[in-house]
């Protein structure tokens, strides 16, 4: 495609017409026409101006150049003009839709809950990836069949079980679930437990009001929805069993705060499990390259994330609260990649609502955009997927 915006390519565009037999008036229009731009773009080079400008300026060309042998003699016109034309439009709109892609379009600002509360009145997220707004878990079998034959919101459901079983806790009966979203976990814990008391917060009013009409609908008295700030949570200390954080750290501007509080909260013998997305260590060895910087700049920029930190990060993080024991961690990238894909094909299999909603088709693409690449910073190894978990020091008494 590059090609075909390049001023230089005007000798080929003119060899081609010829071949494809355009009568001689029309080529000449051609020659003539691109003569003109060639030495208007020397000039521009000249003055060194930025290559969208000549691109710019060789799409208008390709149209006129399609104008002049459709208003010459209509019927000496060649197939091939025409089609200079479509090629000139898809061509600006890849070129357009490439500049416009190169940053992210949704920085970090404070502004977590409303861009939640915008997801959800659209009805996307929940429509495509179910009551979970989480990566999914795939088996070594699963993902050697191939993900395609998982179903793509059970996986959601498997990442939970698997989670529970990566925290060793086996019978809590008070649960924080921080950064809830509209409550798919919070539910599921709450049906997994009927004795249990499961609260579940998030920065998005609406993703209360879903979470709260869901868990009505399935008769679910024992868990409750509230708008709460992570960083400063108005439970007591030593409040819960088990304290769930699946992917909402990525959103908190302060990662140090995040895991401190979820610690305060926690009761002693109690269990921390966290889920997040992490980047890959930096050390002097092997710092991060400039082009690593600019991805994930892009991945920061995109989803209001603040900043991504390590798995080695959160492990030093929990541990140094000095009241957490049996501290592990692992990298579920495996596990977990196959659910950025799976979004895309599943999505594309079922578009018919984003069909609808012409108003969300370009917010839309920047997501899948966004998903291509997080599965290619994940593949590539500069992010991780980070499981953390830890058991709270029971004091002893004196002697």
């Amino acid at each position: 495609m590059k090609s075909i915006l390049r001023g230089n390519t005007r000798a080929d565009i003119y060899n081609a017409n010829v071949r494809s037999g355009v009568c001689a008036n029309t080529s000449r229009q051609v020659v003539n026409r691109c003569s003109r731009e060639d030495q208007q773009i020397g000039e521009i080079n000249a003055h060194k101006e930025n290559s969208s400008s000549i691109s710019s300026r060789t799409v208008t060309t390709l149209y006129e150049v399609a104008d002049e042998g459709v208003s010459s003699s209509p019927s000496s016109v060649h197939p091939a003009a025409w089609g200079l034309g479509a090629v000139a439009t898809l061509g600006a709109s890849v070129y357009g839709l490439t500049k416009s892609f190169e940053s992210g379009s949704r920085p970090y600002t404070g502004n977590v809950g409303q861009e939640y509360d915008a997801w959800t009145e659209e009805g996307i997220l929940e429509h495509y990836w179910g009551e979970h707004i989480h990566l999914g878990y795939y088996s070594d079998k699963e993902r050697s069949a191939g993900y395609v034959w998982k179903d793509f919101k059970k996986a959601k459901y498997d990442f939970i079980d698997e989670m529970l079983k990566f925290s060793t806790c086996s019978q809590p009966t008070s649960i924080l679930d921080v950064g809830c979203g509209f409550g798919g976990t919070s539910r599921h814990l709450a049906n997994m437990f009927p004795k249990a008391s499961v609260r579940g917060i998030t920065l998005s009013p609406k993703q209360v009001q879903r979470g709260t009409e869901l868990a009505k609908e399935r008769g679910l008295n024992n868990v409750e929805f509230k708008v709460m700030d992570a960083l400063k949570m108005e439970y007591e200390d030593n409040s819960f069993d088990l304290v769930w954080a699946c992917e909402s750290g990525e959103h908190m501007p302060d990662k140090k705060k995040y895991v401190d509080e979820m610690v305060r909260v926690l009761k002693p013998g109690g269990v921390l499990v966290i889920a997040c997305w992490c980047q890959r260590e930096e050390t002097p060895e092997k710092p991060l390259t400039e082009q690593e910087k600019k991805e994930l700049k892009f991945l920061y920029d995109e989803w209001a994330h603040p900043y991504f930190i390590s798995i080695e990060e959160f492990e030093r993080l929990t541990k140094g609260t000095g009241v957490m024991e049996a501290v592990a961690t692992a990298d579920w990238t495996p596990e977990t990649i196959p659910s950025w894909h799976h979004s895309i094909v599943d999505g594309a299999t079922h578009p018919w609502l984003v069909m609808s909603k012409p108003h969300i088709w370009y917010k839309t693409a920047r997501d899948v955009w966004c998903i291509l690449r997080m599965h290619d910073a994940f593949d590539k190894g500069l992010m991780q997927y980070g499981m953390i978990t830890g058991r709270k020091v029971v004091a002893t008494s004196p002697a």
